[in-house]
């Protein structure tokens, strides 16, 4: 199953991957608002409104429990609460669910059975799932479905969340996630915060810190007056981009670090400039937790440096002395502080066998390559159960109306890459397959309105408008259009709303309402 990814433009050797594995036998079933081109390969489209992916799931669960098409004995053994999860479901009959979905009840039914009695399955999402309000609950609700049905801890099973950019993976393993320490494990654990206190010296809040979301919500409360951005583009990337404007020009210091001048950077007090991962030394870790190194491949501008020595630097300057001479020795003291986790994955070993996945505590040790077999060990009757974790459909929090009759839904270009900082810069003589950003929208809806294939359009929210071009094309469903964030002269999140899960702090970039005028 395929759930809100865009797979052939997003990841698209993971794509070449799934069309290979189509040709030697590979069912894929797409869920998607867009007829995206994994469906030239799907054996089923289900091409859902946005943002009702829960009520799907919810259904295809009630299908399951209701068909006992799962192993009874596993799920009493290796899980907890299933009473709670046949009592959120009940309502979802596949008849409900298609009145919100746009589905038939005989769509969601084939697809609940095709998964539970598959030999094997998997489920691979990305931003389509965790792009919304609801992001977090959707995400759970597919955990419910591999754990209900045992697709989960063997080979050719599990659940596969497709990283919206290269190390992706690794940043957040690293601690920069606001609620762990390097090595993905939660600040509030005591005894492994203990270890760094003193291997370096300070005493580290046990405080979970601020997402993204909520440190903007202070600099909008005037709580933080300066804000350091590290390869990142948020006037560009983020929701309701004037709001944004409006946040980081109220600022006393902004301060950029990065390889190009973004937006972002434009407006900054400072600009760092930082090395590419091409002029640098260190190690990347892949969506499926594979850890490989980065050799440096060019040299790089005597101006330039590497983002931990700029780090490095600055905090000697504040009074906390860094003083690594290599990335190779920041890595040990990792490897030696999250040993459970790295302690085996030398540099040497990483040259010398290409890559490892983590867990990998021991040089002897060959890398963990699948997560979670302890779930199908019946001789161990310690193991911690995992808890169902029931969640309810809750619908995109703007739906269109009569001044904003159209749901905007945004996502990526095939060649374009973010919001375009590493991809605008190319020979003149190149020829994209898409050079400038459309509003795509239905054959259908394009009549209505009279427009017609190319035309210069005005596409207006209650927090913006901007002028596009129009694509029509069936990829979009009649009420639907797409649009990506990639050109600097078309802000598409001119357009998007100010809202985000309570949870994670992503911010809803797949659902708000627009309205579209011909020019």
């Amino acid at each position: 199953m395929l759930m809100g990814s865009n797979t052939t433009e997003a990841h698209p050797i993971i794509s070449n991957r799934m069309k290979k594995a189509v040709k030697n036998g590979l069912k894929i079933i797409v869920v998607d608002p867009r007829k995206i081109d994994m469906v030239k390969v799907a054996h089923r489209h289900l091409q859902i409104n946005v943002g009702t992916d829960i009520a799907l799931m919810n259904a295809m669960i009630h299908v399951i429990l209701k068909e006992k098409l799962y192993d009874e004995s596993f799920v009493r053994r290796v899980t907890l609460d299933i009473e709670k999860l046949e009592k959120q479901v009940e309502r979802y009959t596949p008849e409900f669910a298609a009145e919100i979905t746009g589905l038939t009840p005989e769509e969601i039914i084939a697809t609940a059975r095709d998964y539970a009695t598959a030999t094997n399955a998997m489920i691979a999402y990305t931003l389509g799932i965790t792009e919304h309000h609801c992001g977090v609950n959707n995400v759970f609700d597919i955990a419910n479905l591999a754990l209900l049905t045992g697709h989960i801890g063997k080979r050719g099973n599990g659940i596969m969340p497709l990283r919206g950019q290269n190390n992706v993976q690794g940043a957040g393993d690293m601690g920069c996630l606001p609620n762990q320490l390097p090595g993905a494990v939660p600040v509030t654990n005591d005894e492994y915060r203990r270890r760094f206190e003193a291997a370096w010296n300070v005493t580290i809040p046990k405080e979970v810190g601020d997402t993204q979301t909520r440190t903007f919500e202070r600099m909008e409360r005037g709580d933080v007056k300066a804000l350091y951005v590290i390869g990142e583009n948020p006037l560009m990337a983020d929701v309701h981009m004037s709001h944004t404007h409006q946040l980081l020009s109220n600022l006393d210091l902004l301060v950029v670090q990065d390889i190009f001048l973004t937006e972002t950077a434009q407006m900054a007090d400072v600009v760092l400039p930082a090395r590419s991962w091409g002029e640098v030394e260190g190690t990347y870790t892949n969506t499926d937790r594979r850890i490989q190194r980065v050799r440096k491949a060019v040299d790089p501008h005597p101006n330039v440096k590497e983002d931990w020595q700029i780090l490095c630097e600055l905090s000697s300057l504040l009074g906390y002395e860094m003083s690594y001479e290599s990335s190779e020795q920041i890595w040990d003291e990792l490897r030696t502080l999250a040993h459970e986790k790295y302690g085996g994955m030398s540099y040497a070993r990483l040259d010398r066998e290409y890559s490892l996945h983590y867990p990998c505590p021991s040089e002897d040790h060959p890398g963990t390559f699948i997560l979670h077999t302890e779930l199908h060990d019946e001789s161990d009757s310690n193991a911690r159960k995992a808890p169902f974790i029931p969640v309810d459909y809750t619908a995109p929090i703007e739906l269109p109306d009569e001044n904003y009759p159209f749901t905007l839904t945004t996502g990526r270009r095939y060649e374009s890459y973010n919001t375009h900082t590493q991809t605008r810069y190319y020979p003149e003589n190149v020829k994209l397959k898409q050079q400038e950003e459309t509003v795509d929208i239905h054959p259908d809806d394009a009549k209505s309105l009279g427009i017609q294939d190319g035309d210069l359009v005005e596409v207006s929210s209650r927090r913006g408008s901007l002028k596009v071009k129009a694509k029509i094309t069936d990829q979009v469903m009649p009420g639907l259009v797409f649009m990506s964030f990639h050109w600097s002269d078309v802000p598409t999140n001119v357009l998007t709303i100010n809202e985000y899960d309570p949870i994670s702090g992503t911010a809803e970039f797949k659902a708000c309402a627009v309205n579209i005028k011909a020019i």
